[in-house]
């Protein structure tokens, strides 16, 4: 175990460079997470854990990672978060592995929004979901921001960044319908749609689904809603979708 004292540290300047660099993530091939909830769960559900910085003496042992202890201060300056309880720690990105059975999907599109993003792979996991799938201009899955709010689900739930033509590759591959949540004279109440064996797509708050993927769609739907209410954000109108996709 190294003790770190200064921010111009290699190990430092590492994971705020993996916490704010989307490219230096990739050619790394590791993000960085922090408190000891989500280590634990990296460690439960396969994360390969690279390093770990502990504020102080670590508070338990990480097999197979080099251990690393420094003052608070340092600790909350290496880290993403803003008060940072510690450890900092780095984990490898998975492989994209498609999962055999595809039966309940949703597919974001151009979902910028970390917190959104992470929500719904969260969500995703809790009801069942066999993959979502990320396509367009969406938040960067491992950026510290959407891995925070997916609360340790990354390492238990498949997401898969794809083109959308390999999307809808995959989706035609699996025998999936793909419906499009869109607010339009053609969609139907999502209450009264058979979801069997398909995609749900939603997109950004601000322009929704483009163009090109609503024109790959089998049909669209529409969440029915009170009049003059606001649209609702994506991570609300994805699990809304997910619970149906769900029955």
């Amino acid at each position: 175990m190294e003790k770190l004292t200064s921010r111009k540290n290699p190990v430092i300047q590492h994971l705020r460079r993996l916490a704010s660099d989307s490219g230096y993530r990739n050619e790394q091939g590791e993000y960085v997470l922090d408190g000891v909830k989500l280590l634990r769960e990296a460690m439960a559900f396969g994360g390969r854990v690279g390093c770990v910085l502990w504020p102080g003496e670590p508070e338990f042992p990480v097999p197979g990672a080099d251990i690393y202890t420094a003052p608070k201060d340092l600790v909350e300056y290496a880290s993403p978060l803003k008060n940072s309880p510690g450890p900092v720690f780095t984990v490898a990105i998975p492989a994209q592995t498609v999962p055999e059975t595809l039966e309940k999907v949703i597919v974001l599109e151009n979902v910028q929004d970390p917190g959104n993003v992470g929500t719904v792979i969260r969500t995703a996991n809790a009801l069942g979901m066999d993959a979502v799938l990320l396509t367009g201009s969406c938040a960067s899955l491992y950026g510290a921001k959407t891995a925070r709010a997916a609360m340790g689900a990354l390492f238990r739930q498949c997401v898969l960044e794809l083109s959308l033509a390999d999307t809808l590759a995959l989706l035609k591959q699996n025998g999936l319908k793909l419906y499009g949540a869109a607010l339009s004279d053609r969609a139907a109440d999502v209450r009264d749609t058979d979801l069997t064996k398909c995609a749900v797509a939603v997109g950004s708050e601000g322009q929704g689904l483009s163009r090109e993927l609503l024109d790959a769609c089998d049909g669209e739907v529409i969440i029915p809603m009170q009049p003059g209410s606001e649209s609702l954000n994506a991570a609300v109108a994805a699990a809304i979708l997910m619970w149906e996709l769900a029955k």
